[in-house]
């Protein structure tokens, strides 16, 4: 029902939506003399703030900038290696890339945005490895009839991809994956498959939430499963290819992550407000450039998300050393040649200090000359894997791990 009701709101201001853009184009006219004055540019900024707020995001374009490789600049290709109903594996071809580069295959988060909030880290990149990135599905997008879709399948969908992107890969798990792919990982070590990675990251990743807890994961322990079955999971209407489909909806996420910074949410709208009167282009297009990504948001499947919380969040199965994936039960201990970084941010308040970290607990088995662990300091967990100090700081430190510890 809350599901029917948010889609009849959205089409209620349809008009509403077109007469904003039709004020905003009339008074940004050339011709238009209005336009020009406070009451004209304030106007018109009022309406492009409503029609911005109000819009439905839709799966953002990658947008990725050419790489400079050996003195010439190239342009990038997005190819499609791997595919199933829920995920694909993409591949980021430069063209006249020399041979032989190493691979790093990033596992996006399954958590609400789409692959593309990891555009920044992937553009870091480029120039230097051949870059791969899973493309998880909107559960509103995938019909009843191709299945359910769990965090059991999501390990094996993991695995299957590292395998995909071959033998040598490093891996970098941001955030929500952290688990799972701890968890693929540690089934390959154990089956000595010949295609387990060279190295794994993990990045602001909650291996063990009871370290640090942040305001997420005490929402996760004050409420019993039965709450959020209750409370968030709901089906999709038609006419998505998903409908009659149980979700836990992309704009429920949304609203969660917004209700933690408030505040900064409704500053950032209002200087946006206003360098639209004053004309400040570039201040106005920085804004647009980080909303237009943080208001795409997807939903997730009802399985995944109660069996993400119950096992990650309320039972900690990983850090207890009871996961388990279709019967059987993960040994991170098992891993023995695969070298391990952590990566953390110092004001991280989604995925605590220590909670990353964990990994390292975990894997008993790895030599202490193949692990690394950073606490990036002054960034939040965005900032772990993207902006200046990601580009700068994190990159240039994971990208030498991985060449220490090439296979």
């Amino acid at each position: 029902m809350l599901y029917s009701m948010y889609e009849l709101g959205r089409f209620a201001l349809t008009p509403w939506r077109a007469a904003a853009n039709a004020t905003r184009a009339t008074l940004r006219a050339p011709w238009n003399a209005y336009g020009d004055t406070l009451a004209g540019r304030t106007t018109a900024a009022a309406a492009d703030l409503f029609e911005s707020m109000t819009r439905r995001y839709g799966k953002p374009d990658w947008d990725l900038e050419p790489v400079e490789i050996d003195g010439k600049v190239r342009a990038v290709d997005i190819e499609t290696v791997w595919e199933k109903p829920w995920c694909s594996l993409l591949h980021f071809k430069r063209e006249g890339a020399p041979e032989g580069q190493p691979k790093v295959l990033f596992v996006a988060p399954m958590s609400g945005h789409y692959a593309t909030l990891l555009r920044g880290t992937v553009q870091a990149f480029l120039s230097d490895h051949e870059v791969y990135i899973t493309d998880w599905s909107d559960a509103r997008m995938v019909p009843v009839a191709d299945g359910r879709f769990d965090l059991d399948d999501y390990v094996e969908y993991v695995r299957e991809m590292i395998a995909a992107a071959g033998e040598g890969t490093n891996v970098v798990a941001v955030c929500q994956p952290g688990p799972p792919t701890l968890a693929a990982i540690a089934l390959m070590a154990e089956d000595k498959d010949k295609a387990r990675p060279a190295t794994m990251t993990f990045m602001g990743s909650p291996i063990d939430a009871r370290k640090s807890p942040t305001v997420p994961n005490k929402l996760a322990e004050e409420r019993d499963l039965n709450w959020f079955e209750t409370n968030l999971v709901q089906t999709v209407p038609f006419p998505y290819p998903g409908a009659m489909r149980r979700v836990y909806p992309g704009f429920l996420q949304l609203t969660g992550f917004m209700n933690m910074n408030w505040e900064n949410h409704v500053d950032a709208h209002w200087r946006f407000f206003n360098h639209l009167v004053e004309g400040d282009g570039d201040s106005t297009d920085k804004h647009r450039a980080f909303y237009d990504e943080y208001l795409s948001v997807m939903d997730l499947s009802e399985e995944f998300y109660l069996q993400t919380i119950k096992d990650v969040f309320q039972d900690h199965r990983l850090a207890t050393g009871t996961m388990a994936v279709k019967g059987r039960r993960v040994k991170p201990e098992t891993i023995t040649d695969i070298a391990l970084m952590t990566v953390e941010g110092e004001n991280d308040d989604i995925s605590g200090i220590g909670q990353t970290q964990a990994a390292h607990t975990l894997c008993t088995a790895l030599p202490e000359a193949m692990r690394e662990d950073w606490v990036q300091p002054k960034v939040g967990h965005y900032g772990v894997f993207s902006g200046s100090r990601f580009r700068a700081e994190i990159a240039p430190r994971m990208k030498a791990f991985m060449a220490a510890h090439a296979r």
